[in-house]
């Protein structure tokens, strides 16, 4: 289970509260108004920002001094963090080991995820010969490699077109969510949300709201929800 316990996050003249849990398995979508710190939350939850109080707390275990690389969390970023000059094959290595070592049960292991995620034979092609769902696959297919049982996706796939996304949204609740991992979504998109999630944290107003089931929030939103889609 995840727990924000009484987490304060301040930089500036900008400040965001949470004191909340999330269930493992859970699938929950990040919405609320552009600035109000949806990508913030996510970074302090991963580590790569302290919180001014409070504490990220995993299964009973206080995340909070630990660095980024101790984490039990995995996080993919919208540019899908894909090295350039390195192959698909030596960018999931990094998801293995930090310096990219590969032997034969590594090749092996990344054969099997590029298979899983449709990208069999591609493991020697560099980023640029690849279209823009085959790099989020690649991406994707590196989180699966690091084996994380808590998932951050902060729109990764907001660059592709309607019908890729929703493909993209599909293949990521098949095997991440699949597994039982759990995941936090941001998201801008009320279909993505109503495709993939199952609770939503709305962040507004200098607040991210516990979390709530994802369908009877979006039938019958409250205000500051309302608002944001524009109904």
């Amino acid at each position: 289970m995840l727990r924000l316990d009484g987490l304060e996050i301040r930089q500036g003249e900008f400040s965001l509260s949470a004191d909340w849990a999330l269930e493992d398995g859970a699938v929950c979508a990040v919405m609320g108004p552009s600035g109000g710190g949806k990508s913030t939350l996510l970074a302090t939850i991963a580590g790569f920002l302290a919180p001014s109080a409070g504490r990220v707390v995993w299964d009973g275990r206080d995340l909070t001094p630990i660095a980024p690389a101790g984490r039990p969390i995995s996080i993919l970023f919208q540019d899908n963090n894909l090295f350039p000059h390195l192959t698909v094959e030596r960018n999931l290595a990094l998801g293995l080991d930090p310096r990219g070592r590969l032997d034969a049960a590594r090749r092996h292991a990344i054969g099997a995820v590029l298979e899983r995620v449709g990208l069999t034979g591609m493991a020697a092609r560099k980023p640029a010969a690849l279209s823009g769902g085959q790099q989020s696959r690649a991406a994707l297919a590196r989180v699966l490699l690091m084996d994380r049982a808590l998932v951050l996706l902060d729109e990764p796939f907001a660059a592709l077109g309607p019908g890729l996304r929703a493909e993209m949204l599909d293949l990521a609740r098949e095997v991440l969510a699949g597994e039982g991992r759990t995941v936090l979504m941001v998201s801008h998109a009320p279909e993505d949300a109503t495709r993939i999630a199952s609770h939503i944290v709305l962040v507004d107003a200098g607040r991210a709201a516990p979390p709530q089931a994802a369908g009877p929030l979006l039938a019958d939103p409250p205000p500051a929800l309302r608002a944001y889609l524009g109904r």
